[in-house]
């Protein structure tokens, strides 16, 4: 039995009293029976009890709660002090004000009172960042001061991690590593999106999510980085990166993803993105025209006499007459470099052609 099926019950029986109630006062100016009228309100207030009780109590109630879901707790401690500085105000200046004439005694003070605790909650909500820097709050997610010696603030971080990062695999290479910082956080709903692409009926959507489990099994494992699920989850969204958003903000924490759609949504609503495809083409060595590259040469290129190649770490080298040089390692000479939506490419040509051909 759900609690808005009892909602609607005890909305039946207090509206039908009502009804009873009015129906007994209706007959008074009617030559009807008393007993026609109660009966007739009374079952047309027990339908509308049923029918609106869920609309004046639950529904409002589920509505304030997934709001309040959506604010994170520095936001709703700011309100709060807002409202407690604003009631403060109001309160010394409602002796002065009781002092006006009639009707104006009666009324100013209460459209202060009001004025006072808007402008209060306003303004420390506006201000949230710097009324906690200044008395330096500790609150869950919040960058403590860069001059904290004490390292708390790298511990103490928390990444929330995509669904694409886990089933890319790089995120376990890279938190070997050590550069990354922090506590490791996949909510449930992550997990719960992962479990369904591996039981997928689709074989390569299938093969990726059990790629991704193991991925997350080789984190767990791993203690260079600290891995944690959590339960928690945002009521009233049901896309998994709306939730991942909406998460991110109320724990002020960034986001570890590859998702493309998913950084640019964080991006728009002020959240931190940890991009892994950003993060690899930070790290590709810098070529400049004229430098030596030796390159294996595995397929022919788009344009007549061009062969292709790739460097360990993915980037695409395009060959001037390098067709007739295919299954070969060469020697090229870097001509130009092109970064492009896809990633970076790199123009080569020959060097020591007819040494080769030799």
């Amino acid at each position: 039995m759900s609690i808005e099926f009892i909602f609607r019950l005890v909305g039946m029986i207090v509206f039908a009293v009502l009804g009873a109630y009015l129906g007994a006062f209706f007959s008074k100016f009617s030559d009807q029976p008393k007993e026609l009228y109660i009966i007739v309100i009374g079952l047309v207030g027990a339908m509308a009890g049923i029918i609106l009780t869920p609309f004046i109590t639950t529904r409002p109630a589920r509505m304030i709660r997934a709001l309040i879901g959506r604010v994170s707790a520095q936001t709703l401690v700011a309100g709060l002090f807002g409202l407690m500085a604003g009631l403060i105000v109001a309160a010394l200046l409602a002796f002065p004000l009781s002092m006006l004439p009639d009707p104006f005694r009666g009324i100013v003070p209460i459209v202060v009172v009001l004025l006072c605790s808007y402008f209060g909650v306003l303004v420390f909500i506006m201000r949230q960042n710097d009324i906690f820097a200044l008395f330096r709050l500790n609150l869950p997610g919040k960058t403590p001061p860069a001059d904290d010696s004490s390292g708390h603030s790298d511990k103490s971080r928390t990444i929330l991690l995509d669904t694409s990062v886990i089933i890319d695999g790089r995120i376990s290479d890279i938190a070997r590593t050590g550069f990354l910082v922090g506590t490791l956080l996949i909510p449930r709903f992550v997990l719960n999106e992962l479990q369904y692409i591996a039981d997928s009926p689709d074989g390569l959507r299938r093969q990726r999510g059990r790629r991704g489990m193991e991925v997350l099994s080789q984190l767990q494992k791993d203690t260079t980085v600290p891995l944690r699920i959590s339960d928690i989850d945002v009521e009233g969204v049901k896309e998994v990166d709306d939730k991942l958003v909406i998460l991110a903000r109320q724990l002020r924490c960034p986001i570890l993803t590859n998702d493309y759609n998913l950084n640019r949504i964080a991006d728009l609503q002020g959240v931190a993105v940890l991009n892994v495809n950003e993060l690899a083409n930070a790290v590709k060595s810098v070529l400049l025209p004229g430098e030596l590259l030796n390159v294996n040469i595995i397929q022919e290129g788009k344009e007549l006499g061009q062969g292709v190649g790739y460097l360990d770490d993915g980037t695409m080298v395009v060959i001037e007459d390098g067709r007739e040089f295919i299954n070969r390692q060469v020697d090229v000479t870097v001509t130009k470099v092109l970064q492009t939506a896809a990633g970076r490419m790199i123009f080569a040509r020959m060097e020591g052609k007819d040494e080769i051909s030799d």
